[in-house]
């Protein structure tokens, strides 16, 4: 590759990561204005909390044609298609006078981050050296984790200087950005297709991971229902006529073939897992933050940025230590900081403050960032370079779900309590971020556990 090519190829990933940027900074900066939102628009929490559920949900099904629109059109196009539906959804959500409205722009925003997210990952997977890949991915990973925890910050900050509707036109401008460098630099060109769209899978699977989510949402509304049963049931249901249309059609939406290997599975279930609580966490802790110990918008955000920080520092640091040193040592270490501070923080919950908050976040955020980029790119190591792409879309996919769920959970969870709870709005609180945080920290142990049994599998074979 020479040197003119090689830079254009780092300028096109820019382009591709500035836009996944402030299109996931935009999935929680909002986190930290629920309160005002429930007011001005006269909605409960359980409502308002579709805001950032449902930008995950379009995210999640988006990526899922991803896999298959990257083989058939260039990236170039498909980045041009995303930084349009983000300016037009951001122009929504600025100027939205409901909630509907504001609802409906999110959602077209969503549509923007599931495309650019997954050609952010395809031109590194394709593009970059595999010496190299640890380290890109890491930025990757940076870019994906940093934004969701830096959001509640960015909407503090604006809110408490602004408005919430700010908080959209100071994106409009990096949007613009990201749209001009996509023009100029994206050069990718697709594999192509041999086979049509399954739509009938794109229609299962978004009819599945809706019913899956709206049922986690009706804990909120009347706790472990029989509503949230059937709805449950519903969803895991639509979810395996998908597999099955999926795998038996003319056409595949993703290649579920991947999973015929255990080390796959272990590490997209891991991917999972570190997502829902990172995700889950940006919602749980801003709005504990001000029911619970009476802090400002702007405090509640601020808790989260020095751990999202360290976390961005150490992103691409531990993609180095991986091309480096192989990943069992800071996939081991990462995970086991993950869970440390997950255990601080459910044992510490009677002593927090915000300070205590911003300690036990930076050890929580050190673990996940040590830990996620190298679960993605060690499963890339593990297939052809044709099946990246389908990793790429499975795995955005799987991480954007992961968050949607811990968000619709850890809110469900405080607003059960709020609702049907014993003493003040703050105690009732305490309560739901009490089992917010045993939540998060079961899934942690689970993360680690899986981890040591995916690089055992490795080591065997």
């Amino acid at each position: 590759m020479s040197k003119a090519s090689n830079k254009r190829v780092y300028w096109a990933i820019a382009s591709a990561a500035l836009l996944t940027f402030i299109g996931i900074l935009n999935e929680t900066s909002m986190n930290v204005v629920y309160p005002q939102l429930g007011k001005q628009f006269g909605v409960p929490l359980s409502t308002v909390q579709w805001i950032t559920t449902g930008y995950l949900l379009t995210v999640t099904i988006i990526m899922g044609t991803t896999a298959y629109l990257l083989r058939q059109f260039p990236a170039r196009w498909l980045h041009l298609a995303a930084a349009l539906a983000f300016i037009a959804g951001n122009l929504m959500g600025a100027t939205a006078e409901s909630f509907g409205v504001l609802l409906a722009g999110r959602v077209i925003q969503g549509i923007a981050t599931g495309l650019s997210t997954p050609i952010m990952f395809q031109l590194i997977f394709a593009d970059i050296p595999r010496e190299k890949l640890g380290f890109m991915t890491g930025i990757a990973a940076m870019v994906i984790s940093f934004a969701p925890a830096l959001g509640p910050t960015y909407g503090g900050l604006v809110a408490a200087s602004a408005s919430w509707r700010e908080i959209y036109w100071f994106l409009l401008p990096l949007a613009c950005l990201a749209l001009i460098g996509g023009q100029l630099f994206i050069r990718n060109q697709p594999f192509g297709n041999s086979a049509p769209f399954s739509s009938g899978a794109l229609v299962l699977l978004a009819l599945a991971l809706s019913a899956l989510i709206y049922a986690i949402s009706l804990i909120g509304k009347g706790g472990f229902s029989v509503s949230f049963f059937l709805m449950a049931a519903l969803g895991i249901l639509l979810f395996l006529a998908f597999i099955y249309v999926n795998s038996h059609g003319k056409t595949q939406l993703v290649n579920l073939e991947i999973f015929q290997s255990k080390s796959i599975w272990l590490a997209t279930l891991t991917y999972f897992g570190l997502q829902f609580v990172n995700i889950g966490l940006s919602v749980a802790v801003p709005v504990y933050a001000q029911y619970v110990l009476g802090s400002s918008s702007l405090i509640a955000g601020l808790i989260l940025l020095p751990g999202s920080i360290v976390g961005a520092i150490l992103a691409p640091i531990s993609g180095t230590l991986a091309d480096h040193f192989g990943y069992k040592k800071p996939l081991i270490f990462g995970a086991s900081l993950f869970v440390a501070g997950l255990i601080l923080l459910t044992l510490i919950q009677p002593l927090l403050t915000p300070l205590l908050f911003v300690l036990v976040h930076i050890l929580i955020r050190a673990g996940f960032n040590l830990t996620f980029s190298n679960t993605i790119s060690n499963a890339t190591t593990l297939v052809t370079r044709k099946q990246s792409a389908d990793v790429n879309s499975v795995f955005n996919m799987v991480q954007q779900f992961a968050g949607s769920l811990g968000v619709g959970l850890a809110t469900a969870l405080i607003a059960i309590f709020q609702k049907t709870g014993c003493g003040s709005l703050a105690v009732r609180t305490y309560q739901g971020g009490r089992l917010d945080f045993i939540v998060f920290l079961l899934t942690g142990i689970l993360v680690l556990l899986m981890i040591i049994g995916n690089l055992k599998s490795q080591e065997e074979k």
